[in-house]
């Protein structure tokens, strides 16, 4: 008896917990909160426009100097002075080192006392020819002494020729003692330090100086839209502007240069560079911007916010709002887009209001509140 209870109380028990599971499983849900029927969905508007819209093309770009020089000793010898700081803005002429000049001072000083040496002789021998010419003609001295007289007249002025060329080289080697910038720019950080022995041959040279103002920007573009560019360039200067990364702060603005004389068939890209004048300094070699190049300008455009333009199976439409604030899903054809603004090609007027945020919520004949 004891045994047929607890199998009756075990059966109870397991009816009850299926019972209790069946009516989790299958108990109403209420349906998610949501506004109440035909209540306007909030949203922001946008009203069509028709303006002058300029049409650009954006690239990722590089910044690169306009000029980069690598300083390098051209003679040898000890350095003896650095004559700049390093980061130093410097100027065209300026003087950046100093290697000891008393060894090209001295053979300079030879140089020039050779050609001394050889201008004596050479006037010398000039007196004896003149004295044989005389005494040839009076036949007091055989003709092969006139000749040989003649021959070192032109040997000595070979020589103080030669001796005119030394003297030259030795100054020019003098004047590399004193190493000048060859351009505006701004010097790098010091490879060497003074003491030190620097030679012609070394790579690493003294310092580098890259020109920042003004300074190279190259960034590429999809192959696609060379033919475009090239007819825009022959229309006069195209503007190319620097941009931060993330778009939102003009760095800086100037003009396209040149498009490379090749695309590039890896990337199917082309490369293009603009000079920018780099006055307020915000650009520096080696950093990466967004270049965005002005190719044309639409003249009184329909424009609406990119962000009204919404995809579906049908293609591109809009939500615009008519009468009562009540909602139409209109069809339009887009062209370009620019600066956050889209071209209205057909299917939308100026002066029609579009909804801009907010579309998640809405469909055909919804109503609207707007909101700023």
């Amino acid at each position: 008896m004891i045994f047929v209870r607890r199998s009756k109380s075990l059966f109870l028990l397991i009816v009850l917990i299926a019972g209790v599971v069946a009516w989790w499983l299958w108990r109403p849900v209420a349906p998610p909160p949501t506004a109440a029927k035909g209540a306007p969905v909030p949203v922001v508007l946008a009203q069509a426009a028709r303006h002058d819209l300029a049409v650009h093309l954006q690239g990722l770009a590089t910044v690169q100097a306009f000029n980069t020089v690598t300083i390098r000793a051209q003679v040898d010898g000890q350095l003896q002075k650095i004559a700049f700081r390093e980061g130093q803005e410097l100027h065209r002429g300026d003087l950046l080192a100093e290697i000891d000049p008393r060894a090209f001072q001295a053979a300079l000083d030879q140089a020039l006392a050779k050609k001394a040496q050889d201008e004596a002789q050479l006037a010398n021998a000039r007196n004896d020819l003149q004295r044989y010419r005389g005494l040839v003609e009076q036949n007091y001295v055989a003709r092969q002494q006139l000749d040989s007289t003649q021959a070192q007249v032109n040997q000595l002025q070979a020589a103080v020729l030669g001796d005119q060329a030394s003297i030259e080289a030795a100054r020019v080697n003098l004047g590399y003692t004193a190493i000048r910038s060859p351009i505006d720019g701004r010097a790098g950080i010091r490879q060497v330090d003074v003491g030190n022995i620097v030679k012609a041959s070394e790579a690493a040279g003294i310092v580098v100086i890259t020109q920042t103002h003004p300074i190279s920007l190259v960034f590429t573009l999809p192959e696609e839209h060379l033919q475009r560019i090239v007819a825009a360039m022959r229309a006069g200067p195209l503007a190319v502007t620097a941009l931060s990364r993330d778009g939102k702060d003009q760095l800086d603005q100037g003009v396209l240069e040149l498009i490379d004389n090749q695309i590039d068939t890896a990337t199917g890209t082309i490369r293009l560079k603009a000079t920018m004048p780099n006055q307020q300094g915000r650009l520096w070699p080696g950093q990466f911007v967004n270049a965005q190049l002005a190719v044309e300008t639409l003249l009184q455009a329909v424009v609406v916010p990119a962000a009204a333009i919404q995809r579906g199976p049908q293609g591109s439409f809009v939500y615009a709002v008519g009468a009562e604030d009540a909602v139409e899903v209109r069809p339009v054809t887009t062209g370009e887009i620019s600066e956050g603004q889209a071209v209205i090609a057909t299917g939308l007027g100026e002066g029609e209001k579009v909804v801009v945020e907010g579309q998640y919520r809405l469909q055909a004949g919804s109503r609207v509140a707007p909101r700023p």
